[in-house]
């Protein structure tokens, strides 16, 4: 028997029994849509978690100083001196894998124009800084090297510096703050950034020269870190090497000493956080991945329940010439119908779903071509696999390779004298497999 007929004749079964294929489709979609949105909301925040890691500097690296553990002790590292401005100069002088470096200084204190107030910080940074974190001056412009040299007292804010020290919308620039009684000049406001992955504010930002915080501020000959940013992000073990060896060697430290410094990259917090996303979608793509289970094993009912009841129009079919293989063509076909049709149905539902989460709910998601493969393919071999295994031949009926077989439904069955007549002429001396609720009678090809 052709394909093209067995696919007729799939289609009409499927179609005498609408409602039950739809059932059974049914799982199959929720399966593949579930996996689809699971999926798309995984790689959504962890694609979400990556630009906010790029956007504060994904090869940035960070130099603080103090040891993480010294002698069971944890001290901190605002009360170390170990960094010196001679260490910048030193790596900025001889790192090649560096992009940018800046020293860091910070003093926290009230901020103060005219009748407003607002508690925040000042850090003394160079203008490396800028592409380090990767911010953008809107307003006005960036203090200069000069500047850094006269220890101008000049600064840069942030928009929610100026949404709270200049609540009437009047432009900063030209205004002088006051930090702890020190006058600072604003020459720029950065652009807005936003609130980071942490919770973190990342407009409510001073930077000053970091000799004025140095002099004017905190009267310090020390930092409180180094920032620096690395030529490319594969290049950071290289940078976080050559920094770790000019350190060591500008503190005179010896083989067995630890290191007075610490140093942290942010791979470091990009690998942890990729690692807990990553946990995430493998439990939600688990979870949703049990619907596509369930949905095969609703095809294998419906296919057993199918095999069952079409019993006398097996039996007809092979009766007139069908073999084995056409009809477990035709449960396959149907099999594959359903699974096929209700995995595309599930992908534009799964899509549909998932744009409709990243619109209603302002989730971050993201649909990877691969995922809508994958389901897909995971539910069309579901649906093959559980479609051939309730149709396949029952080990009885290859027991007589040359013969075939007569299905006939219990409900036909004759007395006991007709059923031993009929082994008798049918095929003398040799049995014949009696099922509760079929009959098979060989006989010859």
């Amino acid at each position: 028997m052709n394909g093209t007929n067995l696919f007729k004749i799939a289609l009409r079964a499927l179609a005498n029994n609408k409602l039950r294929a739809f059932l059974t489709m049914l799982g199959i979609i929720i399966g593949v849509a579930s996996v689809i949105a699971m999926l798309a909301i995984g790689q959504g925040s962890k694609k979400s978690i990556q630009q906010q890691i790029s956007e504060m500097g994904s090869n940035m690296i960070m130099i603080h100083p103090g040891a993480e553990m010294r002698g069971g002790v944890r001290q901190d590292p605002s009360a170390m001196q170990t960094l010196k401005l001679e260490n910048y100069e030193k790596l900025s002088e001889e790192c090649t894998y560096l992009s940018g470096i800046s020293p860091n200084v910070s003093s926290s204190g009230q901020l103060v124009a005219g009748a407003n107030n607002y508690p925040s910080s000042v850090s003394g940074v160079s203008m490396d800084y800028l592409t380090i974190r990767q911010l953008t001056v809107e307003q006005g412009e960036m203090f200069t090297e000069n500047d850094i040299r006269t220890a101008a007292k000049v600064c840069v804010i942030g928009k929610t510096i100026v949404d709270n020290l200049f609540p009437d919308g009047s432009d900063p620039i030209g205004k002088v703050i006051r930090c702890n009684q020190i006058p600072f000049r604003v020459i720029g406001v950065l652009k807005s950034k936003g609130y980071n992955s942490m919770g973190m504010d990342q407009d409510d930002v001073v930077l000053a020269p970091y000799s004025t915080v140095m002099k004017r501020l905190l009267a310090q000959t020390y930092l409180s870190g180094i920032f620096a940013s690395a030529l490319t992000e594969d290049m950071t073990d290289e940078a976080v090497d050559e920094i770790t060896t000019i350190l060591r060697r500008e503190h005179k430290l010896k083989e067995t000493d630890d290191d007075d410094f610490t140093i942290r990259t942010q791979q470091e917090l990009s690998s942890m956080l990729n690692t807990t996303t990553d946990l995430m979608t493998t439990l939600l793509a688990c979870i949703a991945g049990i619907s596509l289970v369930v949905g095969g094993i609703g095809i294998m009912n419906i296919m057993y329940v199918s095999v069952t009841e079409r019993t006398r129009e097996i039996g007809l079919r092979m009766s007139v010439g069908a073999r084995g293989v056409d009809i477990l063509s035709q449960f396959l076909i149907e099999a594959i119908l359903i699974s096929i049709t209700g995995g595309l149905i599930g992908v534009i539902i799964g899509c549909g779903a998932s744009f409709m989460i990243k619109t209603i709910a302002h989730w971050p998601v993201f649909i990877q071509p691969w995922s809508v493969l994958l389901s897909f393919l995971v539910c069309t071999v579901t649906g093959v696999f559980f479609g051939w295994y309730p149709a396949k031949p029952h080990p009885d009926c290859s027991s007589h390779p040359h013969q075939k077989y007569l299905f006939l439904p219990a409900s036909l069955q004759t007395s006991q004298k007709s059923l031993q007549y009929m082994r008798h002429h049918l095929l003398p001396g040799d049995d014949f497999p009696v099922k509760p609720q079929l009959l098979l009678l060989p006989y010859p090809a």
